[in-house]
C-alpha cells in the first residue's frame, strides 16, 4: 500500500529530504568517543554510570589522583539529565565527560550499550567538553563489594552503588590515559 502525496507541496518534500541529509551528516561526523587523544592534559573529569532510572556520577581531583562519588542523578528526562550534568561540569570545573559503556563478560555489547552510545553522542553534541566512552564491565559488582567491605548495608549500598561504579569507571579511564 503506497502513501499518497497528492496536494502536498513539492517544496516541502525537498525541505524534508534536505533536513534528513543534514542530520545524517552531523551524526556521521561525530568524533570517535573511544579516542583518548582528545583528553585534556590536566583538570578534573566527570564520569557517569548510565542506568535506566538512575545515573551514577563521580569526579576526579585536578591532579587526577583520586576519584570521589557524587550524588546520583535521577533519570526522568533527557533535558533534566543534561542540565544536571552541565551543572556538575560547571561547579566542578571539569574539562571532560566519561560515560560507562556496558559490555557483557564475553566482550559483546549488552542491551544497554546502544543506550550508552546514544547518550554519549547526545552529550557530545550538547556540551562544550569532549566526551568519551569507557568499558564498564563488572564495575557494579566491584562497587557493591567495595561498599559491603566498608560495612554498608543493603539499603545504603542500593543508594550508593551507581555513583561508586562511576568512580570505578573514572579510575579505569584515568589508568587508560596514563598508560597511553
Amino acid at each position: 500500500m503506497g502513501l499518497a502525496i497528492t496536494n502536498y507541496p513539492i517544496s516541502k518534500l525537498f525541505v524534508q529530504q534536505k533536513e534528513t541529509t543534514n542530520l545524517s551528516e552531523i551524526t556521521d561526523s561525530s568524533p570517535d568517543l573511544t579516542d583518548i587523544s582528545r583528553v585534556p592534559d590536566a583538570g578534573r573529569i566527570l564520569a557517569l554510570d548510565p542506568g535506566t532510572k538512575r545515573v551514577g556520577a563521580a569526579v576526579c581531583d585536578e591532579l587526577r589522583i583520586a576519584c570521589r562519588a557524587l550524588p546520583v542523578i535521577e533519570r526522568t528526562s533527557w533535558k533534566k539529565l543534561l542540565l544536571k550534568v552541565q551543572e556538575y561540569l560547571g561547579e566542578l570545573d571539569a574539562g571532560a565527560l566519561v560515560i560507562g559503556l556496558p559490555y557483557n563478560f564475553d566482550g559483546t555489547e549488552s542491551d544497554m550499550s546502544a543506550e550508552a552510545r546514544r547518550m554519549a553522542r547526545n552529550f557530545s553534541l550538547s556540551l562544550e567538553v569532549p566526551v568519551f566512552l569507557q568499558d564498564e564491565r563488572a564495575t557494579t559488582y566491584e562497587a557493591r563489594a567495595n561498599l559491603w567491605g566498608c560495612g554498608r548495608d543493603k539499603k545504603e549500598t542500593r543508594n550508593l552503588v551507581d555513583s561508586e561504579a562511576a568512580a570505578i569507571i573514572l579510575g579505569d579511564f584515568l589508568d587508560r590515559i596514563k598508560n597511553r
